[in-house]
């Protein structure tokens, strides 16, 4: 069986470590190459050793050599930093699982660009539970669409840089499309003092920050004399990381384009 070469982008902070754990543990897998920012106290180490054992792969920063041969490329870093690997990615070939947050529409728009060359998974949220709960969702939106006001409360640990999550966005993003509603013009991301009764038509978003919290997300629907909660919680990093693994297997089966989780799960 041939096994499937993954590089990893990020691999010192704490989801590459979780991603670098998960990819050492598949049959199916191997580490390629790990990639690092040239200020990194990891270059040069064995990737191994941050999560146990030597792998004889070292950390590096020298993309273009480092995804020589790879097959996959994951990435959960940040916009500036995916948009260079996926520049080399495009050059060289190689397919990405991009798990980073804070795009813009315009570098949006450059993934899609690549994607016409070469196969990415992109999504907010990598977690195969997150991507069911887009599903129930889009279900729920379509059957509470009158009556009930939609709000979507979200947590996370206190070094976490942007907010609204991505996921928290995308939920918004799959409730808005599925009342045909825009989300840049429906969305409310703060109240404070006197702001009016509540416009029917936005979808509110609320944001904590705080200790080592991994990833809670609640979608609330506030009807009268009842309310629906759709919630997921994440206690580890593992489950973004095995989603993520999923989607690189499913890129070896797929020709270019641009893919989501649910085309990784069959949900479409």
């Amino acid at each position: 069986m041939n096994k499937i070469k993954i590089a990893i982008a990020g691999s010192g902070g704490r989801m590459g470590k979780t991603l670098l754990e998960s990819v050492l543990q598949s049959p199916d897998l191997v580490l390629h190459a790990a990639l690092e920012h040239a200020a990194s106290q990891h270059l040069g180490r064995d990737a191994g050793e941050l999560v146990g054992s030597a792998c004889g792969v070292h950390i590096s920063n020298d993309v273009a050599v480092a995804l020589q041969g790879a097959d996959v490329l994951i990435d959960f870093t940040r916009p500036e930093g995916t948009l260079a690997h996926l520049a080399v990615c495009q050059k060289l070939g190689v397919n990405m699982v991009i798990g980073t947050t804070g795009f813009s529409a315009q570098q949006k728009a450059q993934l899609g660009a690549a994607a016409q060359h070469i196969g990415i998974v992109f999504a907010p949220n990598m977690s195969v539970g997150v991507n069911l709960t887009f599903k129930l969702l889009e279900m729920a939106a379509q059957v509470l669409s009158q009556g009930y006001d939609i709000e979507i409360i979200e947590a996370h640990h206190r070094h976490k840089i942007d907010a609204p999550s991505g996921t928290a966005l995308g939920m918004g993003e799959v409730i808005a499309k599925t009342l045909g509603r825009d989300l840049a013009q429906c969305a409310v991301y703060g109240r404070e003092g006197v702001t009016g009764e509540r416009d029917p038509s936005t979808i509110g978003f609320a944001t904590v920050r705080g200790g080592d919290i991994v990833g809670d997300h609640t979608v609330l629907f506030a009807g009268t004399g009842e309310r629906i909660e759709i919630t997921h919680k994440a206690s580890s990093r593992a489950t973004f990381a095995l989603g993520a693994l999923r989607a690189a297997r499913f890129l070896q089966q797929s020709s270019a384009g641009m893919y989501d989780m649910q085309d990784v799960l069959g949900l479409k």
